[in-house]
Order: structure tokens, then sequence, then C-alpha cells
């Protein structure tokens, strides 16, 4: 099992090089179709359009939105000319507010969706209703990549974060295809629960069923010496100087939207490495 469907979705130019480069590598290495969808974001805020705003105004951010999608749009294709990749580009404008929601509908139907860091200094506002929409309501894995990050399809040393939930047998499930090619995966468990049925074996059923899919497994039990357990997760990635971050993503629903829990919040705030996340 591969990827065969990847799909990025491009809302900066300042960040679409960084983004299309990573995705391209990915779709190039896995023989796979990359969809790159180019959004022009109108940011009025949805009440605006209801309190009597002047049409022409409206009109004028509509156009706006276009103008850019249509520059993200050539930016995007030019970039992916000059890869080994199979690709299309579709441009469209959405409100800030419905983002996720277009993007879950294309999320859907890929293996993979490959997008930039949520946060970060001049990173825009709609990157985390992007990167929800696929992870949430798309029910897609994602991969997030930091902007200096040099893009590869074969990560050689992995790292996962495991605390046996759902969420984080899911994410090493759907990242199995990285896992098997990798050299090495460090199952890392941190503060381990001192009751249960694999107390006395932290990862060893997870570190088990990787073995048997060819997956060269190690586990490194660490005590939370820091603050937040992303803390710890992130200092060991840098011990180790992994590739890869695999971990679930967690959220909460706030009148029905779900929202970036805050441990996923700050492993995506803290990360130099690319992370692979799923919900």
């Amino acid at each position: 099992m591969g990827y065969k469907t990847i799909l990025t979705v491009v809302s900066d130019e300042a960040l679409a090089q960084s983004t299309v480069d990573h995705a391209a590598a990915l779709a190039a290495g896995w023989d796979a179709h990359l969809d790159a969808l180019c959004f022009g974001v109108d940011r009025t805020q949805t009440g605006y359009y209801y309190a009597g705003a002047n049409a022409m105004i409206l009109q004028e951010t509509i156009t706006r939105a276009t103008s850019d999608a249509e520059k993200l749009a050539g930016v995007v294709r030019a970039a992916l000319g000059k890869t080994d990749a199979r690709w299309a580009v579709e441009e469209g404008v959405a409100q800030l507010a419905d983002i996720g929601r277009h993007v879950a509908g294309r999320a859907r139907f890929a293996d993979l969706v490959v997008l930039p860091k949520p946060y970060g200094k001049e990173h825009g506002v709609e990157l985390e209703p992007v990167t929800e929409g696929a992870l949430f309501e798309g029910q897609t894995p994602v991969l997030v990549v930091p902007d200096s990050v040099t893009p590869t399809a074969t990560p050689s040393r992995i790292v996962i974060g495991w605390n046996e939930s759902n969420e984080a047998l899911r994410a090493v499930r759907a990242a199995l295809p990285l896992l098997k090619n990798a050299d090495n995966v460090h199952v890392v468990v941190i503060d381990p629960p001192q009751h249960g049925p694999n107390r006395s074996d932290p990862g060893g059923a997870l570190s088990q069923y990787l073995a048997r899919h060819g997956v060269k497994t190690e586990i490194d039990v660490l005590s939370k010496t820091m603050p937040r357990v992303s803390d710890v997760l992130c200092r060991h990635v840098q011990d180790l100087d992994a590739d890869m971050i695999v971990m679930g993503a967690y959220g909460h629903s706030r009148f029905r939207e779900a929202i970036l829990g805050g441990a996923t919040r700050n492993m995506l705030e803290q990360a130099e490495v690319p992370v692979f996340l799923a919900h």
C-alpha cells in the first residue's frame, strides 16, 4: 500500500514553494498524482455581509481574492512544471469562515494532505481551519511541513509519539508506507501508566505490530522532565536527528466545529521537522 492521491492547499505565496516542493517530492517518490488547490481567501467577517455593507466593497473583496487565486495558481504551476510529479492545479475563492469545509470536501478523496505549519510568523489565519478541515472533517492524514525543511519522500529516521490512543494508532497505520521505508523508527512513550495491561512492556504491542510489517523499531521510554509532552518529544527528535514525527491529532468541538487541542497545537508550533497527523 502507498499514497496514490496527494492533495496540497496553497493560500499564501510566501509558503507556496516549500509546501509544493514537499508535496511534489512525495508524489514523485510514490508515483502518486498531486492535486494542488490554490485559494484566494476572502477574509471579510461573515457578519459584515449582513450588516448593510456597500455592494461595491463586497465585490472588491471577491475580486481581490479571485486575483490572488489566479496569481497563486500561476506560481504553483511554474513550480510543479520543474518537478517529475504528475499534477493538476485548481483555483478558487473561499471565505475565511468556510475554507475548512472546501478543503474537507477534497481531502476526503486523497490519501494524504501536505500542508504548511498553521502557526508561525506571518502565517495567515486561514492555515489553521485548512488543517482542521482536512484532519477532522475530511478524516484524512495530514503531513505538516515547516518552511525550511528539505523535501524527501522517504524519511530515514521517524519518531512515533505513542500514548495508546485511537488517534495515535490511526496515525501509525496511515503512516505505514513511510515507516516501512525508514531505516529506524523510534516508538517514544512518555511517562507510561503504572497500571494496566501494558505497564510492564510499554510500546511492546505496537512494536510487535510494526515488526510484522517489516518496520525496524526501537522503544524509547522517557520521563516527563519538561512542562509539556511536546517539549520532551521535540527534544528527543533533536537528540535522534529524526526526520519526521508521527502522532495522533487531538481536538474538541466548539459549536460543531472541530478545533486543534492544546497538545497538537503545541507540537505544530514547536516542530522543526515534518509532523504526520491523523485523527
